[in-house]
């Protein structure tokens, strides 16, 4: 990892028009950069509504290839900030064949990798199984000038196994791109619980790993396309957690935030020296961890 990075993630609304989301993660990406941002993280999908609320073919129209559109205005706007950037796109690879995907930019505009999200999820308000197709390219980190990139989606972010691949794998960094928040009908304890539920899952993927994590959420309210439900409220609370767990920058709900912290290069190692919890895995009794269910 470059010696002492300074990262970034930007948190911002999305509407039901590209050009103004587009704008909109411009806007971060410029602010981040005149912070001396080496590394911009942007939330999923950040250049659409968050059309899965319903299933509809139509959508598939909202998708692009890549390179596309989107990755060439990015791929510019990073060798002209030069930085490293996280984009997400909604990728079109073939007929019928559709992925959630994140980009990686490299500071000369190239794409250095992409990853396209592995759990897709299946739950009233967010039905991503209708429109992704799971990934196939495995968890593997992006190696950039910033150091490598343990690059997951939103409900990756949910499983530690996902993390530990990418972290055995080599990653510096955990980084999560999400959508996510309440459906607006739900108590104000359950949105609480589901709220620290979700920053707490993350925290303990950096304790478990020795790894800075960077999770950037979308947020604001966004109507149900089909009008059949109060829509969700993403609940922003984007963060940047140090390898143990610690909260080195956080923010609420607000429509819009860009958050900073410059990473410890060297933290990690040092962590990892006092918590090896890499050393200590016993690796030879976690074979059963390929099943699906231990069945009696």
């Amino acid at each position: 990892m470059k010696n002492d990075p300074i990262v970034a993630v930007v948190q911002h609304a999305c509407s039901d028009d590209r050009e103004e989301n587009l704008e909109r993660s411009v806007q971060g990406i410029r602010q981040a950069a005149s912070q001396r941002a080496d590394l911009v993280v942007l939330p999923e999908l950040h250049t659409l509504p968050y059309f899965c609320q319903v299933e509809n073919p139509d959508f598939f129209d909202l998708a692009e290839p890549i390179p596309g559109p989107t990755t060439e205005t990015l791929g510019r706007l990073a060798e002209t900030l030069n930085i490293v950037l996280v984009a997400s796109v909604f990728e079109k690879r073939a007929p019928g064949i559709y992925h959630n995907t994140a980009i990686v930019f490299e500071r000369d505009g190239r794409i250095a990798g992409k990853y396209r999200k592995m759990h897709i999820p299946d739950d009233p308000g967010f039905y991503e199984k209708f429109y992704f197709t799971p990934g196939d390219l495995g968890f593997e980190p992006i190696a950039t000038s910033v150091g490598k990139l343990g690059v997951l989606v939103c409900w990756d972010q949910w499983y530690p196994e996902a993390a530990r691949l990418m972290t055995l794998a080599g990653a510096e960094l955990l980084i999560y791109p999400t959508a996510i928040g309440w459906d607006p009908r739900d108590e104000e304890a359950e949105k609480k619980r589901q709220l620290e539920s979700w920053i707490l899952i993350q925290r303990a993927h950096a304790v478990a790993n020795g790894l800075p994590v960077l999770s950037c959420n979308r947020t604001g309210l966004e109507p149900d396309p089909e009008r059949r439900t109060p829509g969700i409220r993403f609940w922003g609370h984007s963060f940047i957690a140090g390898p143990q767990g610690e909260l080195l920058a956080h923010t609420d709900e607000a429509d819009y935030q860009v958050l900073f912290a410059r990473l410890d290069r060297k933290r990690g190692e040092k962590v990892r020296r006092i918590w090896p919890f890499l050393r200590d895995r016993r690796i030879d009794a976690y074979s059963d961890l390929t099943r699906r269910y231990l069945d009696d």
